[in-house]
């Protein structure tokens, strides 16, 4: 009984942060928010489509929340490329992800391939990130994953 409490516990801890993020994220622009059409460097695109330059932390799971990127740390933002180490939160998803617990993974982070927005054709966001496990690794993930970003 006592260890069914500990996970309802945490499982509600979890829902409550992640229900703490998306409120602050609804009720303010992001930390590294750029308002449009006003970013000569390319941006990532935010799962609400707002544009940031060296953002602290990064949701990579928009509908779930189950992967996320934390404490990034920029060593260089430019045209081409930009880097960044930090944490990716990751989700075990056992039995099942409500019931799952989140672990922190440290990486290396570069987002490439600028190209014009969709949302606004004159600024570039960039289209590609990959992320390298420096160490411990999500189980069946790769040294190095890499995504399409949105946009």
């Amino acid at each position: 009984m006592r260890m069914h409490n500990v996970k309802t516990a945490v499982t509600l801890g979890a829902v409550a942060l992640l229900a703490a993020a998306m409120g602050t994220a609804s009720a303010a622009p992001p930390a590294g928010h750029i308002p449009q059409g006003q970013s000569a460097r390319p941006v990532i695109v935010d799962c609400v489509w707002h544009p940031q330059v060296r953002p602290a932390d990064f949701l990579l799971a928009c509908g779930d929340g189950n992967s996320s990127l934390s404490s990034l740390r920029w060593s260089h933002w430019d045209p081409g490329s930009a880097t960044a180490s930090g944490v990716n939160v990751v989700n075990d998803c056992k039995p099942y992800c409500a019931a799952g617990r989140f672990h922190a993974y440290p990486v290396i982070v570069r987002l490439d391939h600028p190209q014009p927005w969709k949302k606004d054709p004159q600024v570039q966001h960039y289209t590609q990130m990959s992320l390298v496990y420096t160490d411990t690794r999500p189980e069946g993930f790769d040294r190095m994953v890499t995504y399409p970003l949105w946009g």
